[in-house]
This record gives C-alpha cells, structure tokens and sequence, in this order.
C-alpha cells in the first residue's frame, strides 16, 4: 500500500481517540518518509475495542498501523512474539498480524 494513502487511512482510523474538533499531525522522519501520529494510541485504543468482542473493521484498523509501527522501529522495541497473548486477545491480534507482515513484506 502507498505511504500516503496508508496515512489518510491512518488518520481517519487515529480520529476515534481524539475530541471531533483535533487532530493529529502528520510528520516527517528523517528519510523522508511522512508517518502519521496518534497511530500508537489509536492501536490500543483499538486493541481495547477488540477485547470487548468487536472485530472485523477493528482487525483492519490494527492491521493499517503495522507498517507505520515497524517504520518507526516500534517493533525493534516490543517484538511481535512479545505481543503473542493468551490472557489479551487484542495484544495477541497484533503479534500475529505483525509476524505475518514480517514475512510477507521480508
């Protein structure tokens, strides 16, 4: 997926965290690359979301935020296997989602 579209998916996804009248900046890193902020928050925002039983656009919504949480060396911190739950449902989703973008995107 193009990195500007990711973004403006991104953002639309990062809005449920904030009050109607804000938003997030888009920034860029030092490559270049343009990364949408509020994505962290937004994921776990979402992750909640997914725990209370919601899925389907959720899945979609955690999914969009993976490249942008590797671009950023989110991963390198928390590694996925490090995500991989089984008290957290939601945490669990996001290990298994990344592990699969690491081998489709390796």
């Amino acid at each position: 997926m193009n990195i500007m579209v990711n973004n403006k998916k991104l953002s639309k996804v990062n809005q449920k965290v904030l009050q109607e009248s804000q938003s997030f900046p888009t920034v860029k890193l030092k490559d270049g690359t343009p990364v949408q902020t509020g994505t962290v928050a937004a994921l776990l925002y979402n992750i909640q979301l997914y725990n209370q039983g919601e899925r389907g656009p959720i899945e979609e919504e955690m999914r969009l935020a993976i490249p942008i949480l590797f671009k950023i060396g989110f991963f390198e911190l928390f590694p996925p296997n490090e995500w991989i739950s089984k008290e957290n449902f939601g945490r669990n989703f996001v290990g298994h989602a990344a592990q699969a973008y690491l081998i489709n995107h390796s």
